[in-house]
């Protein structure tokens, strides 16, 4: 029965055959997670602010059934279309982030979202994995032919993508999109004298953000003197310190209730609180085991764009969640990023779920895949292709 099933030629039966299911089941994994923390986490601040207790959670699982739908669908697509699919969001994303700047909604001094047709959408995120995924096309198309200035076009995307991303202002993304994109030049064979460069303009930019930015030299002079309002970041660590190894217990957790972002960016420490050190350390891995799973991937690929955007594409992801924690744990200065999969948002859970479903569909067995056709079979049909 499990042989006629491997003979079955259906897009389906293809798919099931050649995904990465521990990919896959790492990220289900994940979103399961996310409903559960919602669950633990979102009833205090429904209630603080006057809605229904469940009104967040609810609104969580509703995100996810089309995150769901969009990663697996975006998983049944090959290298090419990919590209294609990228490219579109990307300029679509461009676009709407010089509309954000003029009719996006204003949050504490920050424009960032956009409504469409009543929903609140928030561009930087689905332009992430599509940059991304361009970047590694102009990177594998300057190796494939020198001539070709690909690596030029990406610094001229590179300064495009920030120039947005600071006048909204957003540094964390900023900060995010600039380090994937220097690990994926580095992956591309960038000389030395690149990566010095790089790194002196990645320092000077953090100096000139401390210096133009307010709100960047607020954040990082009370992370170095604890003095100011540290309220949210000093309750997450309480939070963390009550939950022990093994936690209070699911709905039992008493400093939640007084982080006014327990639901989003400070999830994790809901998480610590109520199941203890123990599910911290067992998310840490999970987002590790799928960040070394897909570098471990990029480095055996032999295609160029599918090591690069691979690569690349859980990068962005590990980084982001490595930033999230990192704030939970009072490591680096407080920044507003979510932890993939987990914390509250649709923008964030749908983009995400793009992204990876990208990995899916990158890293699907394709050298398995013709074997199974037989040597014959799959000349004949590469001839025919051809």
């Amino acid at each position: 029965m499990a042989q006629a099933s491997r003979l079955d030629r259906s897009p389906v039966a293809v798919w099931w055959w050649t995904i990465d299911r521990w990919f896959l089941a790492a990220f289900l994994l994940l979103m399961g997670l996310g409903i559960v923390l919602s669950f633990a986490a979102s009833p205090a601040v429904a209630e603080r602010i006057g809605l229904d207790s469940f009104h967040f959670a609810d609104r969580q699982i509703i995100y996810t059934i089309p995150a769901l739908g969009v990663m697996l669908a975006v998983s049944f697509l090959d290298a090419r279309q990919i590209r294609r699919l990228s490219l579109a969001i990307l300029c679509v994303m461009l676009v709407l982030m010089v509309a954000v700047l003029y009719i996006g909604v204003e949050v504490k001094g920050a424009r960032r979202w956009v409504s469409i047709i009543g929903l609140s959408i928030q561009p930087s995120e689905f332009l992430k994995p599509a940059f991304v995924v361009v970047c590694a096309w102009l990177f594998a198309e300057h190796k494939r032919q020198p001539d070709i200035p690909g690596n030029l076009f990406s610094m001229i995307l590179l300064v495009l993508v920030i120039s947005l991303l600071i006048a909204q202002p957003d540094l964390g993304q900023t900060m995010l999109v600039s380090g994937t994109w220097g690990i994926m030049f580095f992956m591309a064979g960038l000389s030395w004298i690149w990566i010095v460069l790089l790194g002196a303009g990645g320092v000077l930019g953090l100096f000139a953000a401390y210096e133009v930015f307010p709100h960047v030299s607020g954040r990082i002079n009370r992370f170095l003197t604890g003095e100011g309002d540290t309220y949210q970041v000093d309750m997450g660590r309480e939070a963390l310190i009550n939950g022990g190894w093994f936690g209070v217990g699911p709905g039992e957790g008493t400093y939640k209730r007084l982080i006014p972002d327990s639901h989003a960016d400070f999830v994790f420490a809901v998480a610590g609180e109520e199941f203890g050190l123990v599910l911290c350390f067992f998310i840490m891995l999970i987002f590790a085991f799928i960040v070394i799973r897909g570098l471990n991937k990029a480095l055996k690929e032999q295609d160029d764009f599918t090591r690069y955007a691979v690569g690349g594409l859980v990068t962005v992801f590990g980084l982001q969640a490595i930033i999230n924690m990192c704030v939970n744990l009072q490591l680096i200065p407080a920044k507003g990023m979510t932890l993939p999969f987990i914390s509250y948002g649709g923008s964030s859970q749908i983009a995400i779920a793009l992204s990876m479903g990208m990995v899916l569909a990158l890293t699907r067995k394709k050298p398995e895949r013709r074997k199974s056709l037989g040597l014959a079979d799959f000349v004949q049909r590469t001839m025919a292709a051809e």
